[in-house]
């Protein structure tokens, strides 16, 4: 097994979806399999406008050959381990590449940036890790005890990534993932309630806006932006509850069970849609709103 960084792109001609699966040609197929069982890192280039960079870690099951496409593969996820960077990670860094293992021995950069799926070491990967993850000023929760931030101290070793049974204990840990996909959704949304549209920043310098998940974690949602939503408090206790949701056009809707409908449609901005990210790759997915209708909204 080794790692691996998987190039994707935004607007990729492939059928991906990062969060589940990877199609590939079969000119990858002994790079992809080697990395089988470890983790990846997904990368977007630099010529994409508003590139990401290293934007997304998760670890890979299995590789299949892909059913609807002749000669293509699939590379599936495990399920529940894509992570998201809050930080997306350049192609260069201050101290020069996050990907030391694309310079030739003359210290230039090698042919193996252009590859689609290339190797990584494991040196490279908890930098870009880390970087993703780091956390100088944490936006902390609504309410409750304030949780520890992602970073290193003086106490702590050093997060090395080929030391198997940490890694997977940290970067399938609940409390990290939660934290980083509050992170993620907050920055999508601008710490603002969808629903409200109000910006609330208390003086303890907490966002009092909550990241709900569209399709639960229970329900094998994943830790993705497009799953996710900013809400305050009263809003994401009537979406949980199926008393609130949205249409496939982000408009806002109630349900007839609500006992004071007025009042409730009171809550909702001037627009009556959901305010959502400006790009358009974070906001909700229509498969994960029509997941909620079905099995959360109450008609």
């Amino acid at each position: 097994m080794s790692f691996a960084v998987l190039i994707h792109r935004a607007d990729s001609i492939y059928a991906d979806e990062p969060a589940r699966h990877y199609q590939f040609p079969r000119q990858y197929l002994s790079r992809v399999q080697a990395a089988v069982g470890d983790w990846i890192v997904y990368y977007e280039p630099t010529k994409v406008l508003g590139t990401r960079g290293y934007n997304a870690i998760a670890r890979l099951e299995r590789v299949v050959p892909d059913p609807a496409a002749p000669g293509m593969h699939r590379a599936l996820i495990v399920p529940g381990s894509y992570l998201q960077f809050p930080n997306p990670v350049p192609f260069v860094l201050e101290d020069g590449l996050a990907e030391t293992g694309l310079l030739n021995a003359a210290g230039r950069l090698s042919g193996r940036a252009q590859a689609a799926v290339r190797p990584i070491s494991p040196q490279d990967l908890d930098r870009i890790v880390e970087l993703g993850l780091a956390e100088a000023s944490p936006m902390l929760p609504r309410i409750g005890a304030a949780e520890t931030p992602f970073e290193l101290d003086e106490a702590q070793a050093p997060f090395l990534l080929e030391q198997a049974r940490e890694r997977i204990e940290r970067l399938t840990s609940r409390v990290l993932r939660d934290r980083v996909f509050r992170r993620v959704v907050l920055g999508a949304y601008d710490a603002r309630c969808a629903v409200t549209g109000l910006k609330l920043i208390n003086g303890g310098g907490r966002a009092e806006v909550d990241a709900a998940h569209i399709r639960p974690v229970e329900h094998n949602g994943p830790d993705i932006a497009s799953n996710g939503v900013a809400l305050s408090g009263t809003a994401h206790w009537m979406f949980d509850r199926g008393l609130l949701g949205f249409t496939d056009d982000l408009e806002i809707v109630l349900s007839r069970h609500l006992n004071d409908r007025d009042a409730a449609a009171g809550l909702i901005n001037r627009t009556g849609r959901l305010i959502g990210p400006t790009l358009q790759r974070d906001r909700p997915h229509p498969a994960f709103l029509a997941w909620h209708r079905e099995h959360v909204f109450k008609v």
